[in-house]
Order: structure tokens, then sequence, then C-alpha cells
């Protein structure tokens, strides 16, 4: 079947999301298998799995190491280190889907920790697994606290942009209606007593030991050289405390290593998840509503700190248990097909309707 004849069932109303959810799954699916048999390789998950942990510590660890000696700036490093940092989301998100070493439970925890102690601004992994199996189940609706946690379903103000990359300002803005809506759906019978128990102690303790630290480091960092800045603007010879600038000695090179380049990162996918994702008004497990595409031109710095989420994600959503290099190679198929049978395409509407689907 070609993209004339999809377009045309589409304009012909005749197949409904479901029979168009499994059109594209199979088509998915059939693209990915002819990849795999064109490159036997690529069938190996976790030999593959192997070099890309210790390509990503290599590609972490060698500009860090020249920028500590000189050799390198900043302003090479901390976009460096946001988009190695991209691809240990992918890996720590394929790993949370047990697509590798299912039987060898310490190397999956191995991998999950390593990626939370290089991307620490990030919920812990292990708690994040309920969080994003929560999300496949109940995707666009008010339970779905993994989206909404980086502001999906908000309408888009100073607030939202602010909070954007940052889960502990917005955690701290959203908790009340996440909290009420929670207990809104336990009372109607929507999400069960236990998954709600747990929400809550995510909320606790999700940002511990790492993400809480980090944050209120950065938060220093923010202020320092806020005042030094309007100080200058205001024509002030302000000088800080020399125990300040003791503390500035170690928290410049961690946040030019760690903090930054995660920061940017995660505005990026962020910004991209938030937006390509609907919420509020989608018929329940309709994957023909959940997500949209979002590969606009001027979306690619997002796209190139996210490794081409707003590009790619919403193939997952109809085949769940494929490797992130995969979809990057069977995209082009599969978004046509996408396309054809309706999935929205650059839908920036989404952004006066606060990500409702109409």
């Amino acid at each position: 079947m070609n993209i004339v004849d999809d377009l045309m069932e589409v304009n012909n109303g005749s197949l409904n999301d479901k029979e168009k959810t499994k059109t594209i799954r199979q088509e998915i699916s059939a693209a990915s298998k002819q990849f795999k048999e064109k490159y036997p390789i690529l069938n190996i998950k976790m030999q593959l799995a192997y070099p890309f942990i210790y390509y990503q510590l290599f590609s972490f660890f060698q500009p860090v190491f020249l920028y500590l000696k000189g050799f390198i700036s900043v302003y090479i490093l901390v976009p460096f280190n946001a988009f190695w940092m991209s691809i240990l989301h992918e890996l720590e998100h394929d790993t949370i889907h047990y697509m590798y070493f299912k039987k060898q439970k310490w190397i999956q925890d191995y991998m999950l920790g390593m990626g939370w102690i290089l991307r620490p601004l990030t919920v812990n992994p292990w708690f994040r697994r309920f969080l994003h199996f929560n999300h496949h189940r109940v995707s666009g609706t008010p339970t779905d606290v993994e989206e909404r946690g980086v502001t999906n379903g908000e309408k888009w103000n100073l607030k939202r942009l602010i909070v954007t990359p940052d889960l502990l300002l917005g955690g701290i803005f959203r908790v009340h209606n996440i909290r009420k809506d929670i207990v809104k759906a336990l009372k109607n019978g929507e999400i069960k007593r236990e998954d709600a128990l747990t929400i809550k102690k995510i909320s606790a303790l999700g940002l511990m030991p790492f993400s809480l630290p980090l944050y209120f480091v950065w938060y220093f960092f923010l202020i320092h050289y806020s005042i030094h800045l309007i100080a200058n603007l205001a024509g002030l010879h302000y000088t800080s405390p020399e125990w300040i600038n003791n503390q500035m000695q170690w928290i410049n090179p961690l946040v030019a290593i760690l903090i930054f380049p995660n920061i940017i990162r995660q505005f990026s996918i962020h910004f991209i998840t938030s937006n390509m994702h609907y919420y509020g008004d989608i018929e329940s497990g309709n994957i023909m509503q959940q997500t949209q595409i979002l590969d606009a031109w001027w979306l690619f710095p997002f796209q190139l700190f996210s490794f081409n989420f707003g590009q790619t994600h919403g193939i997952h959503h109809f085949v769940v248990n494929e490797t992130f290099y995969i979809r990057q190679f069977t995209a082009k198929k599969a978004l046509l097909k996408m396309k054809a049978l309706g999935v929205r395409h650059n839908d920036f509407g989404t952004f006066k309707r606060a990500n409702r689907f109409n």
C-alpha cells in the first residue's frame, strides 16, 4: 500500500483509529525487521549495549579531562556533554523497558546508576520506571505524572518557560494541582491506591540523593552571578565575600561539566516532549491521539540535545519494544505511514491550546 492509497483511506474515513494504529505498527515492525535483516548485528541488543556504555563514559570523561587541563573551553565542553547526555537518556529509557540484559539485573542497575550519576538532575531511574510504565498506560490523562512533571498540559507563559528544565522548581509549583487530581482519580476509581501511594513516595524521594543538592548548587551559582551582573549594570563595585569565592572554585567546574549541560539537555527534551504529547481531551488508550510528530527546522537545537526526540518518540508509542538506535534508522518509513494515516505533524496550535488535542 502506498502513501496515496493511505491518504485516500483517511479521506474516505475507511479506517478507524484502532485500525490505523494496527497498520502503523505493522509498518514500523516491518521496517525494523527489514533493517535488522540487512544488518544482523543489530539483533544482538546486549552486545551492542556494552560498547554504548563504555563509549558514553569515554565520551564524557575525555572532554572533561581536556577542559580541566585547559585544552578546550567551556563553550565546547557544555554542548558536547549535553549531546552525549541525551544519548544516555535514551539508553536509560531502553533499560527501563528491559530491552537490555533482562536476566542480568546487576548490569541493568549499573546502567541505570551510571546514567543517573551523569544526569543527576533527573528523577531516580528506578522510580522513573514506574512513572514511565504509568505514562504508557494513561498517557494524556491527569494521572500521567511523568509528562505533567515536565509541564505538559499547562498554559504557555513565563512560569512554564522558567520551570521547563527544572524538576524541583516545577514540582513546587505543580505539586498541589497534581495531588488534587490524583486524589480525585483515586475517588473515581481511575487509579489504584497502591499506585497513588507510589506516586506520593516518588514525589518525596525521587530527587534524592543527587538531584536536590545539585539544584541548590545551581541556584547558588545563578544568584551569585546575578548579583555581580546587577552590580556591574548599576555601576557598583561589589566584591563577594572570600568564603563565597572559595566555594566558587569547585562550583564553577561542577556547573560547566555536569549541571549546565544537563540543564540544556533537560530544557530541550522537556520542551519537545511536553509539546508533542497531548493532554486532557484525548480518548483513553487511543495512540493516534497521544502524540504528534515535531520536526520543524527551527526545532533543530532542541532535537540535537534530545537525540531527535520530537521526530522519533511517537514511533515508540506505537511499537514500545524497539531500541532508540533502530528508531533512528527506520524513522523515514515509519513517519511516512504515521503522517499518511493521520498522526498530527508540526501542530503548533498545541502551544495556544495548553497541549489539548482540540
